[in-house]
């Protein structure tokens, strides 16, 4: 069987991540915020869509399940007790969920928002995590209905993934991401490059993602709190109180909310 991953744009910046099934011609979707490009693609390619996964209960992440339901009544939806949607399979921290004999394991990652999930799908020894909002590439989620420390520790889960770990984020947020980075750590030299070959990627209509763990380890200064550079460019921007990790993290996310 051969298992791909696709991206489907929707808005102006989302992604809706297709898992697609290209022996049976079957697919899953991950957060599909939109019906229209979805139905699109599937008609496009001649897939059927069998699965749809939810992470968290924004708008954009779950504002096209119900027509998509519609277009496709078989269609079998993963979704959290408290994502605004009724699911046929509840599913929350220690769930596991299916996709044609490859499993993916649900983690619940609250910050972005209190019930965030994410999904930890292996596959031939490699792991592809579908993280929502949670982790961006070189950013992370904003706190809505979540805590600042609740991030701080699901970034942190993420963080002890391998670093060959490919992580697919919901948005196409990593231009500006970096650009915030680099008031941060204005000489890092792989920021400044990422940044110049992601512009070139968006000129020609491509994204950015996924990325590997390792790669974000360097250019995300969210999972770079513990590192002098970052604690000084922080601390040329604002006062802190102490260098704890969760110190330095909650005003990086304050700085990032004001850039």
């Amino acid at each position: 069987m051969s298992l791909i991953f696709k991206p489907i744009r929707a808005f102006s910046d989302n992604y809706i991540w297709t898992l697609v099934n290209d022996t049976n011609k079957q697919a899953i979707v991950i957060d599909p915020g939109q019906a229209a490009p979805v139905a699109a693609y599937l008609q496009e390619y001649g897939l059927e869509l069998t699965a749809i996964w939810i992470t968290h209960h924004h708008h954009d992440h779950i504002g096209g399940v119900s027509e998509l339901r519609e277009l496709y009544p078989m269609t079998h939806v993963v979704a959290h007790g408290e994502h605004l949607i009724n699911p046929d399979q509840l599913v929350k921290e220690g769930s596991s969920v299916n996709a044609w004999g490859y499993a993916a394991q649900v983690w619940e990652v609250p910050g972005h928002t209190e019930h965030h999930l994410l999904y930890v799908l292996n596959k031939d020894n490699d792991k592809h995590v579908f993280c929502g909002d949670t982790l961006f590439s070189a950013g992370c989620g904003r706190v809505f209905s979540g805590t600042v420390a609740g991030l701080y520790d699901s970034l942190q889960r993420i963080n002890q993934l391998p670093g060959e770990t490919l992580l697919y984020p919901a948005h196409e947020y990593t231009a500006a991401n970096l650009r915030f980075g680099l008031t941060i750590e204005p000489h890092n030299a792989l920021m400044q490059q990422t940044l110049s070959t992601v512009e070139s990627l968006a000129q020609a209509g491509k994204p950015s993602l996924p990325v590997t763990l390792a790669h974000e380890q360097q250019v995300n200064v969210f999972l770079r709190v513990q590192q002098p550079s970052v604690i000084a460019g922080v601390q040329a921007q604002v006062a802190l109180t102490d260098t704890k990790p969760l110190t330095v993290f909650a005003a990086l996310r304050q700085l990032k909310d004001n850039f």
